[in-house]
């Protein structure tokens, strides 16, 4: 009788499969969905890593796109906690140990969806174009099927870059985008403050 997976994702003798992992992992996504919604977060993503008979169960939660800043230590610690309760009460879960690492999406997180981009209203994003000039510039608006940047125009060493008119982006004409970092702004700036911070990651809670 052939061997088959367990409800953890690993088999119960010999090696699980990159398609089980990701089942594991989409499975595990569907389950803690509603214990980070019930702490007003928004849950970015869960990934499965199997190494032997160890186990990592890695989260990653983000603020609601209608707010400002990042996830603080508090909120990690706390939802945290919440998970590992409901990950110990998994009733598909095989029992065997596992660890729990949640994180916030670092600032230098590619822009993949729109949600993204409304949690950066404001910042300084590069944007490659698949046919065209890339483009440096602020988010001023996000629809959902595309971003509106005021573009940065480089200036001579020592000045101000100068801003260029509105550019209104198609995400299919997009490439690859992502957050500039702007350590000169950071004390000025509560969300990337806020974010700096909360990109530690809560490791080694054992089941």
């Amino acid at each position: 009788m052939a061997d088959r997976p367990d409800h953890s994702g690993m088999f119960k003798s010999g090696r699980p499969t990159g398609a089980d992992i990701q089942a594991e992992a989409a499975r595990r996504e569907e389950y803690l969905g509603p214990v980070v919604a019930a702490s007003n977060l928004y849950l970015g993503g869960v990934d499965v890593r199997i190494a032997g008979s160890q186990r990592t169960v890695h989260v990653v939660v983000d603020l609601p796109e209608d707010q400002v800043g990042g996830v603080s230590l508090d909120l990690i610690s706390d939802v945290s906690r919440s998970l590992s309760q409901a990950l110990d009460a998994d009733p598909e879960d095989s029992g065997r140990p596992y660890e729990l690492e949640v994180s916030s999406p670092g600032v230098g997180r590619p822009l993949t969806e729109p949600r993204h981009w409304r949690r950066n209203l404001g910042r300084k994003v590069k944007v490659r174009i698949l046919q065209g000039e890339d483009v440096t510039g602020r988010v001023l608006s996000v629809e959902d099927d595309a971003v509106t940047l005021r573009p940065e125009i480089p200036a001579k060493k020592g000045m101000k870059p100068k801003q260029g008119d509105p550019v209104r982006i198609p995400f299919g004409k997009i490439r690859s985008s992502k957050v500039e970092i702007e350590f000169a702004h950071l004390d000025d700036d509560p969300a990337a403050a806020g974010k700096q911070g909360a990109e530690d990651e809560l490791e080694n809670e054992e089941a």
